[in-house]
């Protein structure tokens, strides 16, 4: 816990080298607030050593650009004399090079949750210089409230600007960041006049969770049904400072659908014209998830080319091929917690966010991957993998079992409580050196149980309704490379007649052989 009173510290107290003609000058209306404003390294100078930081960002929207910059620096100059300081850092996902990328690089970081994506990062936690804790995302809120992640001591936010009365206009993500002002000692704002101003009015920011026992329902029927208020609500007292800002969001371009895309594209978008025509999905599906990358946007492009019409969708994540359903008339409504869009969509947004606010809601992430909505929505849940294996585990995390690649992100708080749920992916990777479809799988995020279809380029496999061994030939037959695809045949047909039991046939001592021999020889075949 913080062990001074930062507000008394700095209240008041203006600073010489003040921005006082910054271009977010104008987004700071609380007059209460102007002792407070300062510069990034006047605020990084507020976060002591050992400290827990709760900060926004959600896939490289809404994290705070300088403030995280200024921190690591003042790391790297306590390191130059031989000090070590370390902060412990939660946000809502993934981030971007100014937040992650500055703090690992300066080995900053003792402890970082929920969900990473930054190289630097990744390499720190997988040589064991950095502890990380991968949760899903609906769960963050929670148990912070619980207590179980122990005390937080500042929150350092993004927003897009500041009314009069002192609410908070949220930024370009919303994330924890209801959760990290209201559990937070003190409170640091980084104010964005990057982001556009007609990001107000789009948020949807709900007061009305609790733990049990004193849970009621969250009421949302449809998508973009409105439940809360436009703003965050902080107490003036509790911000010790206001650190104006005008720097983009990262945004990282997306590559045009490769062939393989394209062919994973095709076979979810088969399978949901054969729902539709067997009844069991309606003629303009049911809210759509879907998971960040290329293979997901060719799906999302692919939408936009099908027959369906008025898609809704109930998501983590906006990205470039939603904004392209929106403007197609394609897709009528979605809700999201952020945008992750290519430089392109960005500027397209930005250019136009007041015609998106009727069609876009951004909530806290405890409620766009609320297990009971996405429950009651019947959500279309798509999601890409690492690896499955030939019963349905499903593997997003782990290479080979140990290197963590980025986080079981929101994938699970939709793959469980869909209505249907999809994992997508390339039946092989380097360069046909790794098969995606294996005997075992070397690290499990996804049950065999909350697995419904899994889809490579080579085709579908619907596994409802389907035993063990009936998974084992759908996915064998219809998923894998021809490349694997004898050697998976030949694994399963002498586990059947050798394995412990005849339920779920596995050879224990062979079942993990193509991890190892990749490993051994670069290869698993």
């Amino acid at each position: 816990m913080l062990t001074e009173d930062p507000i008394r510290a700095t209240a008041g107290a203006p600073s010489a080298g003040r921005p006082a003609a910054h271009p977010a000058a104008s987004r700071i209306q609380d007059a209460r607030l102007a002792g407070r404003i300062m510069t990034a390294e006047e605020a990084a100078a507020l976060i002591p050593a050992g400290a827990t930081v709760g900060m926004s960002g959600f896939t490289g929207a809404g994290y705070p650009k300088a403030v995280p910059q200024a921190l690591a620096d003042r790391i790297a100059a306590a390191s130059e004399r031989g000090e070590r300081m370390r902060v412990n850092v939660w946000t809502g996902a993934s981030t971007a090079p100014e937040l992650d990328g500055v703090l690992a690089e300066a080995e900053g970081i003792e402890l970082r949750l929920p969900y990473q994506s930054d190289p630097t990062t990744r390499r720190e936690i997988n040589e064991g210089r950095m502890e990380y804790l991968d949760m899903h995302l609906s769960h963050v809120a929670q148990t912070v409230w619980q207590g179980f992640l122990g005390p937080l001591d500042i929150a350092v936010i993004e927003v897009s600007g500041i009314t009069e009365d002192g609410r908070l206009i949220p930024s370009s993500s919303v994330g924890n960041n209801k959760t990290w002002i209201e559990r937070a000692d003190a409170v640091i704002l980084e104010v964005n006049s990057r982001q556009p101003a007609e990001l107000e009015g789009m948020h949807d920011i709900y007061y009305g969770t609790a733990l049990p026992p004193h849970r009621t329902p969250v009421p949302i029927i449809r998508p973009t049904d409105r439940i809360g208020v436009p703003y965050l609500g902080c107490p003036t007292e509790k911000i010790i400072a206001v650190v104006p800002t005008d720097a983009p969001d990262r945004n990282t371009p997306f590559s045009a659908p490769d062939d393989t895309s394209q062919r994973i594209a095709e076979h979810v978008l088969d399978f949901l014209a054969h729902e539709v025509e067997r009844g069991r999905l309606p003629e303009n599906l049911l809210p759509l998830q879907s998971g960040v990358g290329n293979v997901a946007n060719a799906v999302l492009a692919g939408l936009g080319e099908g027959p369906f019409e008025n898609l809704t969708a109930y998501t983590e994540v906006i990205q470039d091929g939603m904004l392209h359903l929106i403007d197609t008339g394609k897709l009528v409504g979605v809700s999201a917690t952020a945008f992750s869009l290519s430089p392109e969509a960005a500027e397209q947004f930005n250019a136009r966010a007041g015609e998106y606010r009727d069609k876009i809601v951004l909530r806290p992430q405890e409620i766009s991957n609320h297990p009971e909505v996405v429950r009651r929505l019947g959500c279309l849940a798509m999601n890409g993998m690492i690896e499955a294996d030939i019963y349905g585990n499903v593997n997003s995390t782990h290479v080979m079992g140990s290197r963590v690649q980025n986080g079981i992100g929101g994938s699970g708080d939709f793959a469980r409580n869909g209505l249907i749920s999809f994992f997508l992916s390339p039946s092989r990777a380097k360069q046909g050196a790794i098969s995606a479809i294996v005997p075992m799988v070397s690290h499990v995020d996804h049950t065999e149980h909350d697995v419904d279809v899994i889809v490579t380029e080579q085709g579908l496999a619907d596994l409802r309704g389907l035993s063990p061994k009936q998974r084992a030939r759908r996915i064998i037959d219809h998923c894998a490379h021809p490349d694997f695809r004898p050697a998976l045949q030949d694994y399963y047909d002498r586990a059947l007649h050798s394995s412990y039991g005849r339920h779920t046939p596995h050879l224990l001592e062979e079942s993990l052989s193509w991890h190892t021999r990749f490993m051994r020889t670069g290869s698993m075949r």
